[in-house]
């Protein structure tokens, strides 16, 4: 007979199927609202009254059950009668049977999952149970009227511990993406931007790099040319990591925090305010960002167009012109590759010691290099300091030039082969007029003069560089080597087109 009834008391709640556990009337006693509290008498033994470490659990027949799923909201059912409570009949919360918010664990010292949260947070660890422990030997707990579950809650607290570790794991995977992705952004801005100025350094390093080594007494010999057949490609990355720095700046951006999820520790009546960055301090930031971008871009662009200006910025205003009163000489350039490579070469060529002016025509890949009358040309030291430049020279012509006539509108160049003359004292000469494009000063016409006249068959050439144009002399009786001309004159470093008209010249006159 007491099997029979022993088997038909309820265990299981009755509203969600959870095997309950007992409970002293005691508990329901203190905890319940009073209207109900009334109906228990403290008639039953304290589980706290005992001499163990932890409080004993109940178990005498009751005749109540204490339900801690969180799958309903009944927490104490008789196991004969259908009477229950739920959690709002309750003076005090139920914090097992919560999944958020603060959940108190221990009722007699203060502890919950969200203090729990706080101490993992502060110190990586929790030391609740340490505490309990403690404060159970003295003053003592009173577990029985003041937990809900009317028992030891060191078990309650266990469990806590390790549903506030997950929560803060969790919410580490919920908050990580979006500080990866804000650290990611950051970081590829910055390397945008450094890769932006970065590769229009390198760009523009053939032309600066070669000014540095000279300046530092390094021959720059190869690098300018090596570093000008990159210079389009540099210039393409330079594009592209200004691209990037510009889209990482001006790309609209994402809320951090998203609903459903908590941005602080502990939920607070500032929470909403703890993650939330201020307006003024975000348009801070923004401004200083995109002044840092538009200065980047501005440093950018002067690397790149460095061999543009570059003549400006080292110009040779303060420089000595070469006059025509000069011993002067004209040097064929190799390896020029920009404008800025004009104010290397010159720079070389003004260090070498008796050089007192150069000019550059860099269409012409040429130097015209001026020395004091009646010195010489240093020619094998220009070409040496052209050579630590990373440049050739080759010297196309030298001599000493005439004053020139204010009067007159042209300016002439006679060179005469003097052998040539003294073998034909009686022959007639001809006169053939060659154009040549591209004379722009003096030196230019020496550099045609000289090279024409060491061709075979030419007695005598008048150049006239503002006019554009050549009078050749040769021998009537031969013909004219007009391939031979205007392959000198190519060579030279301009176009020449022979007239057809000649006329014929007397020896006499091609010297006058």
């Amino acid at each position: 007979m007491n099997e029979q009834t022993e088997t038909a008391k309820r265990v299981q709640c009755p509203s969600c199927g959870y095997k309950a556990k007992r409970v002293s009337t005691l508990t329901l006693g203190a905890l319940l609202d009073d209207e109900f509290a009334e109906k228990f008498t403290a008639d039953s033994r304290s589980c706290c009254a005992t001499a163990s470490e932890d409080c004993a659990s109940v178990k005498d027949d009751t005749g109540w059950r204490f339900c801690p799923s969180q799958d309903c909201d009944v927490v104490y059912f008789a196991e004969e009668e259908d009477t229950q409570f739920t959690e709002s009949q309750l003076k005090v919360p139920v914090g097992v049977k919560e999944s958020s918010g603060e959940r108190p664990l221990c009722y007699c010292f203060g502890h919950s999952v969200g203090s729990i949260k706080e101490e993992l947070g502060a110190k990586g660890r929790s030391d609740a149970l340490e505490d309990i422990r403690a404060k159970m030997k003295d003053p003592g707990c009173h577990c029985e009227t003041s937990n809900p579950s009317g028992s030891c809650c060191l078990g309650s607290v266990t469990k806590g511990i390790q549903i506030a570790q997950e929560e803060m794991r969790m919410n580490d995977l919920n908050v990580t993406p979006t500080s990866t992705a804000k650290s990611s952004t950051g970081r590829g801005e910055k390397i945008a931007k450094i890769g932006t100025v970065v590769s229009a350094i390198m760009a523009s390093a053939c032309c600066w790099l070669p000014l540095l080594l000279l300046a530092v007494g390094v021959s720059g010999a190869g690098i300018a040319a090596t570093l000008e057949t990159y210079r389009p490609l540099f210039m393409v990355v330079t594009f592209g990591f200004l691209g990037a720095a510009f889209y990482f700046t001006y790309r609209p951006t994402k809320a951090v925090a998203e609903s459903g999820h908590d941005c602080c520790t502990t939920e607070s009546e500032v929470a909403d305010d703890c993650c939330a960055t201020t307006g003024k301090r975000r348009f801070n930031m923004m401004t200083l960002n995109k002044v840092m971008l538009w200065g980047v871009t501005v440093l950018a662009v002067a690397f790149l167009f460095f061999p543009s200006y570059v003549g400006v910025l080292f110009g040779t205003s303060d420089a000595a012109a070469v006059t025509e009163d000069m011993n002067r000489a004209v040097f064929q350039i190799e390896g020029m590759t920009c404008e800025g490579c004009s104010t290397t070469v010159a720079q070389a060529i003004r260090q070498v010691p008796g050089v007192v002016a150069v000019d550059i025509n860099y269409e012409k890949r040429q130097a015209v290099v001026g020395v004091e009358p009646g010195n010489l040309i240093p020619k094998e030291e220009i070409q040496t300091a052209l050579k630590r430049a990373g440049y050739s020279g080759e010297l196309l012509s030298s001599g000493e030039t005439s004053e020139a006539d204010d009067t007159t509108a042209t300016e002439v160049k006679w060179s005469m082969d003097d052998k040539q003359a003294s073998n034909a004292p009686n022959e007639s000469l001809r006169q053939t007029v060659v154009n040549i494009e591209g004379m722009t000063c003096e030196g230019c016409a020496t550099a045609v003069s000289e090279t024409l006249r060491n061709l075979p068959g030419i007695t005598a050439v008048q150049v006239d560089f503002k006019a554009g144009r050549a009078k050749v002399q040769s021998p009537a009786c031969c013909t004219f080597p007009k391939n031979a001309v205007l392959s000198a004159v190519e060579k030279a470093g301009f176009k020449g087109e022979v007239d057809e008209d000649e006329s014929p010249a007397s020896k006499q006159g091609a010297g006058s």
